[in-house]
């Protein structure tokens, strides 16, 4: 990798690419735990859509204030206290009795989640501006951490389903891990204060690739929030599958997710991601829909797989298209992971408000619109890239 021309750079590759595998785990922690946490509490479906929505407000606050936190405090001392909120959030749910502590719980695993984000995609981006597999593979670790977990849940409740409590204490250590592993990342830490010398810090809201990457990324997102969060209590609660399979549809969507992150990393080297994007947009939208209309365990499993195949990409490459805009306008990236968490905000309480009144099954449904206006959008914005290839150098292959 010859971009890593020094010790420091090399520092802040692996040691970002192995915290945000971490974040991983946090990630899918909390769709996995939703089932066991709304059995010991008595929680109903609207106040469960509610905590995850939350998780993603905290995720939403943490991707503009973690863009912009340090310019006042550095960039290291800015992860390091939203890290610890990993921890903390676990430990209320370990220890808390009443459903505000759980409130608040979920709120801090998107702070800790969303500052974490921001803060990899920020440092790998700045490594290689604009290159689809460096992100991709970046996201790769996300996804090994991601299908982790719900094995390392299914081993731990297999025989004794109160055993999820366990399974908070393993992540309460993660917690404690991850915020060691950013406190190792080498940082500038000048940042604090220093004005850099730009054309307009704010010169990304006239560009139109700035909205539609939001837009891209909104829907997108609406999709990926809707899934990982309701579909073990889906499958759980409609008994379309074996109640032993549910956890594991989860490390199934992971494992495929990884995979596809992979390929894409390869891929975007060799084809033009401007190709590659919309074929991720189709698979997305067509395995989403049989996913959702199948009832045999083994068709189930095949839409879990192409679902999950087709999403892999989609973030990461459509990042990848704003990486030179992001790099010429460092607050640019603040606004877009923002505005496009909103979409992780709304619908898993868009679901949660739909299951409580027809059903869990009408609830999932509802995300195959998202995924056909997100292909949509994709259409746009690689159609608009095409067009300006030559004013836009961030549509590099």
């Amino acid at each position: 990798m010859e971009f890593l021309q020094n010790n420091k750079q090399k520092q802040q590759f692996y040691f970002s690419y192995g915290a945000f595998l971490i974040n991983g785990m946090l990630a899918l922690s909390i769709g996995s735990l939703l089932p066991f946490i709304r059995d010991a509490r008595g929680l109903d479906y609207d106040f469960c859509g509610f905590i995850v929505s939350l998780h993603s407000v905290g995720n939403l606050i943490a991707s503009f204030a973690g863009g912009m936190l340090p310019a006042l405090i550095g960039r290291k001392k800015s992860i390091l206290i939203f890290e610890s909120f990993f921890s903390m959030a676990y430990l209320l749910i370990i220890f808390g009795k009443s459903n505000w502590c759980l409130v608040l719980a979920f709120l801090l695993t998107g702070l800790a989640r969303g500052a974490a984000s921001n803060f990899c995609n920020m440092v790998i981006n700045n490594l290689a501006p604009g290159k689809a597999w460096i992100i991709n593979g970046l996201h790769a670790m996300f996804s090994v951490g991601a299908f982790l977990f719900p094995i390392i849940l299914t081993l731990l409740t297999r025989t004794n389903t109160e055993n999820w409590i366990v399974a908070c204490y393993f992540m309460l250590a993660m917690g404690i891990l991850t915020w060691i592993l950013y406190g190792r990342i080498p940082l500038e830490e000048e940042q604090a204060g220093k004005k850099e010398k730009r054309e307009s810090n704010f010169g990304f809201f006239k560009e139109p690739l700035f909205y539609l990457c939001i837009a891209t990324l909104f829907f997108y997102l609406c999709a990926e929030q809707g899934v990982i969060g309701w579909m073990v209590t889906y499958f759980k609660d409609t008994g379309f599958i074996d109640a032993s399979l549910s956890q594991i549809t989860a490390s199934v969507l992971w494992i495929m997710i990884l995979a596809g992150r992979l390929l894409t990393a390869w891929g975007s080297t060799k084809v033009d991601k401007k190709k590659l994007l919309p074929i991720m947009g189709m698979g997305l939208s067509v395995f989403f829909v049989l996913l959702i209309m199948a009832r045999s365990t083994g068709v189930i499993l095949l839409g879990i797989m192409g679902f999950g195949f087709s999403m892999a990409g989609i973030y990461p490459t459509t990042v990848s298209f704003a990486g030179k805009l992001i790099q010429k306008y460092p607050a640019a990236w603040s606004f877009i992971l923002t505005l496009a968490s909103l979409g992780s905000i709304i619908m898993p309480s868009v679901i949660g408000k739909i299951a409580k009144e027809s059903g869990i099954a009408a609830g999932m449904s509802s995300i195959a619109a998202v995924v056909l206006i997100d292909f949509a959008c994709i259409l746009m914005l690689v159609i608009y890239m095409g067009k300006n290839e030559k004013n836009h150098p961030d549509s590099d292959k």
